[in-house]
């Protein structure tokens, strides 16, 4: 019997989503900003500037916020969970005996194979398999608001870094034209990395994201032609 391991795409879900949402979100809406301003009658140089590098420091820590948010009241339910589950297993564990086995019978296992590995399964690590098998928590680390909320302002960051940069070093009137070329040339090539990486066809990955980043930029530079702001 071989003992290697079989690698599944299935597993790259969690960094991969959250490294092209942090990513696809500081290239288009920073993009966007920047074309937005630009495209006004009488903006500046420099308020393009400052707008781009607004959006993304403003960004970034939105971006870091709201992962931290959102990863701690993930971990606040698993722990009320896991704590609310242990009472069980010590009030009634041969309720959650029988319980673990309904689970595995559910899933195809015959009755009394069920029982014996539902048995063998509660004197190995009840909580264990009660976490996994009836909660549905995979991971025994737990959710990391600290990792998360850091990890998603590094993608941002590193997504609007570009069209910053872009807007900062063309003419003022190029930046129109410049910066949303860039932000197509970005989206395209994240939207075809994420599709590799999880296993997905890549025309499709690139034509998602770049349609859409195309519409947001489109939409904000007619805001901004409709909405002229002299001196800016």
């Amino acid at each position: 019997m071989s003992d290697a391991i079989e690698h599944h795409l299935v597993h790259r879900v969690g960094w991969l989503r959250a490294a092209v949402l942090g990513a696809n979100d500081g290239i288009i809406s920073v993009s966007s900003l920047i074309v937005g301003v630009a495209a006004a009658p009488g903006a500046s140089a420099p308020g393009v500037l400052l707008a781009g590098a607004a959006a993304l420091a403003g960004g970034a820590l939105s971006m870091a916020a709201g992962e931290y948010v959102s990863v701690s009241s993930q971990a606040d339910t698993e722990r009320a969970d896991l704590a609310r589950e242990a009472a069980e297993l010590e009030r009634a564990p041969a309720a959650e005996t029988a319980e673990l086995a309904a689970i595995y019978v559910r899933r195809g296992v015959e009755a009394g194979l069920a029982r014996q590995v539902a048995e063998q399964m509660m004197a190995h690590d009840a909580l264990g398999a009660h976490r996994r098998d009836e909660l549905g928590l995979a991971d025994e680390s737990g959710s990391r608001p600290g990792q998360a909320a850091l990890f998603s302002a590094l993608a941002f960051t590193v997504g609007a870094v570009a069209p910053v940069l872009t807007a900062a070093l063309v003419g003022r009137e190029r930046v129109t034209q410049a910066v949303p070329l860039v932000a197509l040339l970005l989206l395209a090539l994240l939207g075809a990395v994420g599709a590799r990486a999880g296993g997905a066809p890549i025309g499709r990955g690139v034509a998602r994201v770049t349609l859409l980043g195309a519409l947001a930029m489109s939409v904000t530079a007619a805001i901004g032609r409709a909405m002229p702001v002299g001196g800016v």
